[in-house]
């Protein structure tokens, strides 16, 4: 299988499922005498496992990481990063009723139809629970880029939205409340549409939003590798993301030319920024800020209608542990997944200048 590597210099490779015996990944390209701060790892591990609050799947994993290389008293060697987290909750039998038949929205059909054979427990490595090797890696990622400050947060759950810039909000406020939304007032109605659609059975979607502050001037690539393209790409690499857009995004098309234009302050700054800190596809030096759409999680504890490998309708319903809306635990994941980004830029900047 393919396309289990992301990154050009800053390389992350995971392997693993959801319900073998763990995951992990191989870190290459990170430079040596990098300070490793393990509390911090394990702090962005702990905001994206399972069984952290009520609203969210109660599968009990502690995600305690284990390094096996690359790191020696305290700090990156220089060589190949390997860690693994083990599972230890893993319930398989919860799946032993999809065995034979697909569930709809979910990657079953398509792999059975690809591989010619699939692991059904959990997803297997279509599972979410891989994300937890991009947890790791993004978290080191974070450390490498230093000051640069990466802010994900939910801004979505359903119809109920933050209507606020997100340069006014205060982030000391997302880790206060289990949807990880910044605005009190807005969370606790998030929290109180996400306990109704769970005790209905069903599920709903939502936005996360990120806001990157300090970057640097000249992050990204000419032509096919923007910085834009590379955090769409690792976005939408995310389970469950339907939708990526940055700066103005589509509400951009209302606009016209002159209202769009960010123009020049004298030390290069910009009056505004509907560019979202990016043009040209490299970095400009005001915040990037995007939103990341996640659908509704496809797993439903309540009856439906699909079809078994022969083609046959049968109804099912589904078992096990899940989350009623993703977007909380998905946090930490852009997080992760926009450091990947950065720091694979900010090496290549590195190797382009003598």
């Amino acid at each position: 299988m393919a396309g289990n590597t992301f990154g050009s210099v800053f390389k992350l490779t995971t392997f693993g499922e959801s319900h073998g015996k763990g995951l992990g990944g191989i870190i290459e390209g990170c430079p040596a005498g990098i300070p490793v701060d393990m509390k911090a790892i394990q702090l962005d591990l702990d905001r994206r496992r399972p069984g952290q609050s009520a609203i969210v799947t109660q599968r009990k994993e502690a995600d305690k990481v284990v390094f096996y290389s690359g790191i020696f008293e305290g700090k990156t060697t220089g060589t190949p990063i390997g860690f693994v987290i083990e599972n230890t909750n893993q319930k398989s039998v919860d799946y032993s009723h999809i065995k034979d038949s697909y569930r709809p929205s979910h990657a079953d059909y398509v792999y059975d139809q690809k591989y010619g054979f699939r692991d059904y427990r959990g997803g297997g490595r279509s599972s979410a629970r891989e994300t937890v090797c991009r947890v790791v890696a993004g978290s080191l990622a974070k450390q490498l880029l230093g000051t640069l400050k990466i802010n994900a947060f939910v801004t979505q759950v359903g119809d109920i939205a933050i209507n606020e810039p997100y340069e006014s909000l205060d982030f000391n406020n997302t880790e206060a409340n289990p949807v990880r939304c910044p605005h009190p007032q807005t969370a606790e109605k998030m929290e109180s549409l996400i306990r109704k659609i769970r005790k209905e059975g069903d599920t709903i979607g939502g936005v996360v939003g990120c806001l990157i502050e300090d970057v640097p001037v000249g992050l990204g690539e000419p032509v096919f590798d923007k910085l834009h393209a590379r955090l769409g790409a690792a976005m939408l690499s995310i389970n469950a993301v339907k939708g990526f857009e940055f700066g103005s995004g589509f509400e951009g098309v209302r606009m016209k030319g002159s209202e769009h234009n960010d123009s020049f302050n004298p030390d290069g700054s910009t009056k505004t920024n509907y560019s979202g800190g990016i043009q040209g596809g490299i970095s400009n030096g005001m915040n990037i800020y995007f939103r990341v759409a996640f659908k509704p999680v496809a797993t439903l504890i309540q009856e439906y209608e699909t079809i078994d490998k022969h083609g046959q309708k049968v109804v099912q319903q589904g078992k096990g542990r899940h989350d009623p809306c993703v977007v909380p635990r998905a946090v930490p994941i852009v997080e992760a997944m926009a450091a990947l980004v950065l720091a694979d830029f900010f090496l290549l900047n590195r190797l382009s200048k003598f």
